[in-house]
């Protein structure tokens, strides 16, 4: 069944999979959706599901509502079907990344390097996003198949655009990593989508059970 840890690290591919929408498209982003996502990758020892993200459920709310409104399945909008199509292709690229152990080592090597340039540099800064983009071009790129990201070819082409879109679908493997440890599988994006939805509406309103 369904859990909150399940459906938080979900928001967190969500929230990944719809700022590289907001990028590809308008170039815009809100700086703390960011950089909840990159904390999601530098975050390897959290004690526990939300302290990969912070210590505040508020910072998934655009995963959180974005994860609702997809589940809800009450439009065709091609944006939405858009951003399934992504949620998929991350899931296969994650279970295709578990099977292998030597691309896991080195995308933990490369998140190592980019954990330490935050002793310098803020989080969401262009040199780390840069070196992560170019960990997931060396690494997750390479599994295929590859993620065709759809937008506006200014801002696609932008260098530090297309930086945050390959950091944030890093971000969106990893979050995927996540819901796989806390008992996700595919089936249940098809069988237990109330139940997630509900998961997400009760988080949004009331906040993590401590």
């Amino acid at each position: 069944m369904a859990s909150i840890e399940q459906t938080i690290a979900l928001a967190g591919i969500f929230q990944a999979a719809t700022l590289v929408q907001s990028i590809a498209y308008r170039g815009m982003f809100e700086l703390t959706d960011l950089e909840t996502c990159i904390k999601s990758l530098m975050a390897t020892d959290a004690p526990d599901t939300l302290s990969v993200y912070g210590e505040r459920i508020q910072v998934l709310k655009l995963g959180l509502n974005s994860l609702i409104n997809n589940f809800n399945g009450q439009t065709k909008d091609p944006r939405a079907v858009e951003l399934a199509r992504y949620i998929i292709n991350i899931l296969v690229l994650e279970k295709k990344l578990s099977q292998n152990p030597d691309l896991l080592d080195k995308l933990a090597e490369g998140i190592e390097r980019a954990r330490q340039q935050t002793e310098h540099f803020p989080i969401a800064h262009e040199n780390i996003t840069s070196a992560l983009a170019n960990l997931y071009k060396q690494t997750i790129s390479n599994l295929g198949p590859k993620i065709m990201v759809n937008g506006e070819h200014d801002h696609l082409n932008n260098k530090n655009h297309a930086a945050r879109i390959r950091t944030l679908l890093l971000a969106a493997v990893r979050s995927a990593v996540l819901w796989r440890q806390k008992g996700g599988v595919r089936w249940k994006l098809i069988f237990e989508r109330n139940k997630i939805k509900n998961l997400a509406e009760k988080l949004l309103k009331e906040g993590y059970p401590v």
